[in-house]
């Protein structure tokens, strides 16, 4: 369906959520559950959701005797592969109390460059949806290089968004939105629409997440933003602790206008 604002959302045929690691790791941890929640009511609403989740390499370091983030390659690796795992289980056995299956999907940009990688990821991903399935992708941050050095997964989840034509694209963040500059400065205003198109050359970006664990920020969030707009998704970016408002339509965050087809 087309979505034209955020009272649409709750109506959407299928809604694509994507977290980073510091709104679900260390003291935000406790906010896992209640993403999960809100994730569960969509699902049982009839949308179809998919779950852009970072957090791999900031779950395992602490299982690999890590207090911050490393900045060699192999042991930001080796996190990755331990916390993986770890993340998945916490995802589904939150989801068991709804009876939601969750399936793991880990992806790298060379995924979608290529065409039939690309083909395979939009098959398996609508098998998955077709079946009910909750499908919670990351960025495969084992073997993928450039992803960890430089990448985050605001342009993956609006890659995401774009392989399964999703209606709207949910960014979740430590802040309630996009403001006009650094929300603790003085004179900051949270942006409450921004039209197709609209290039915002008057924002003063700040950054998005706690130092240290993620790598996305507000430039990147709008970045991701106005590619899955201009691709025909809706886009809202908002708090973490507000997803489940989010995603009853109620008036959160920074919405982005999807581009006419």
């Amino acid at each position: 369906m087309s979505i034209k604002s955020r009272s649409d959302i709750p109506a959407a045929r299928r809604i694509v959520v994507k977290v980073g690691s510091s709104s679900i790791s260390g003291e935000n941890a406790h906010q896992i559950e209640k993403l999960v929640t809100a994730l569960a009511e969509a699902h049982g609403r009839g949308s179809e959701v998919v779950l852009v989740s970072s957090g791999a390499m900031a779950t395992g370091f602490p299982y690999i005797n890590l207090t911050s983030r490393p900045t060699d390659l192999p042991t930001l690796q080796a996190a990755a592969a331990v916390g993986q795992s770890r993340l998945i289980f916490r995802y589904q056995e939150l989801l068991d109390n709804w009876n939601i299956v969750a399936g793991q999907v880990l992806l790298t940009s060379g995924d979608f460059d290529n065409e039939s990688t690309r083909s395979n990821a939009a098959l398996a991903m609508e098998k998955l949806l077709e079946l009910r399935v909750l499908p919670i992708v990351n960025e495969n941050d084992t073997v993928a290089t450039q992803e960890i050095r430089f990448g985050d997964n605001d342009h993956l989840a609006a890659l995401v968004a774009q392989l399964v034509t999703a209606d709207v694209l949910i960014l979740l963040s430590d802040v309630d939105g996009i403001y006009t500059k650094p929300p603790h400065e003085p004179g900051a205003e949270r942006i409450e629409h921004v039209s197709s198109g609209e290039l915002l050359e008057h924002v003063e970006f700040g950054s998005i997440g706690a130092a240290g664990v993620g790598s996305g920020g507000a430039g990147t969030k709008v970045a991701a933003a106005q590619f899955a707009a201009q691709s025909g998704t809706a886009v809202l970016i908002t708090n973490a602790a507000l997803v489940s408002s989010a995603l009853r339509g109620e008036n959160v965050g920074t919405w982005f206008d999807a581009a006419s087809s």
